[in-house]
């Protein structure tokens, strides 16, 4: 059965609709970063491009690393733009669009984050890498899909039984990373830990400026919880809808984040810009190895 053209929509060119991309334009091994104009700043260590293409927020640069082909894509904040992201990848790749029907052969992509983080650990300091082992959703939207498969119903349960975890809220999802990938970009100058996934900045991440918050309490309550041993060391708004929605779909994805702010002991990073080049060159290395 054709896929509706109310479902997959295409711009006049054939290609997808809000990334502008058609499959020969993005390689299989690709970086996702958040601000459009951190694109640039990843592909200044290409040895060549090939292409490049923006619409909106979306930017997408594809070229050549050591020899390794390699695209760069902004994907603006938060988990409903990870969800376009991530959906029109996949149908890049996995369906064909002139025939609007999946292919037989399934593509699987190699997707790591690149962004910024604040820990909420005081062990982990400012100026740090750190790889999501797991992402906890705290915004609710990968419930739009069945998502059984990819939950961790025990440590859920234990999440929220320590948070009191209001019922008019979304229910937290656990999700694992790519075991392959962080095998590749696991080293010891990278600290490793479960990354909470908030629905924006402000009171979703316990920031009050004007707005009371539903629970003052709760960060102080995540930074508190352990499981097993594994406790939440960074909040930020894509890794848990990247995780979530590469598992459904089949890809492998991990998050590296360049710890700016340390929110357990009030510090932030002398030199932002230095971290965050620091982990564009080491996540660029690591993918050559």
């Amino acid at each position: 059965m054709n896929i509706q053209h109310s479902e997959l929509i295409l711009n006049s060119d054939g290609s997808i609709y809000h990334l502008n991309l058609k499959q020969e334009n993005i390689a299989t091994d690709i970086i996702f970063v958040g601000d459009q104009y951190r694109v640039d700043k990843v592909t200044t260590f290409f040895d060549e491009i090939e292409f490049t293409t923006q619409k909106r927020e979306f930017k997408t640069t594809t070229g050549r690393y050591k020899n390794k082909r390699i695209s760069v894509i902004s994907t603006g904040i938060g988990p409903d733009n990870i969800d376009i992201v991530l959906n029109e990848l996949d149908a890049i790749v996995n369906i064909d669009l002139v025939a609007r029907t999946p292919k037989l052969n399934h593509t699987t992509l190699n997707i790591v984050r690149i962004g910024t983080s604040g820990s909420l650990q005081a062990d982990i300091p400012v100026d740090s890498f750190l790889l999501s082992s797991h992402a906890l959703d705290l915004n609710g939207m990968l419930h739009a899909y069945q998502v059984d498969t990819i939950s961790n119903l025990d440590i859920e349960r234990a999440f929220k039984e320590h948070t009191n975890w209001s019922s008019r809220k979304a229910d937290p999802l656990l999700i694992s990373n790519s075991e392959v990938l962080e095998q590749q970009f696991i080293s010891s100058k990278v600290h490793r830990g479960i990354t909470a996934t908030a629905g924006g900045f402000y009171g979703p991440q316990g920031r009050v400026l004007r707005l009371s918050l539903q629970d003052e309490q709760l960060n102080r309550k995540i930074d508190s919880f352990v499981y097993q041993g594994n406790r939440i060391t960074n909040l930020e708004m894509e890794t848990s809808a990247i995780y979530g929605l590469s598992k459904l779909l089949g890809h492998n994805a991990i998050s590296m984040n360049a710890i700016m702010a340390n929110r357990a002991n009030g510090t932030f990073s002398h030199d932002p810009d230095k971290t965050m080049e620091d982990l564009i060159v080491y996540t660029l290395n690591k993918f050559t190895e």
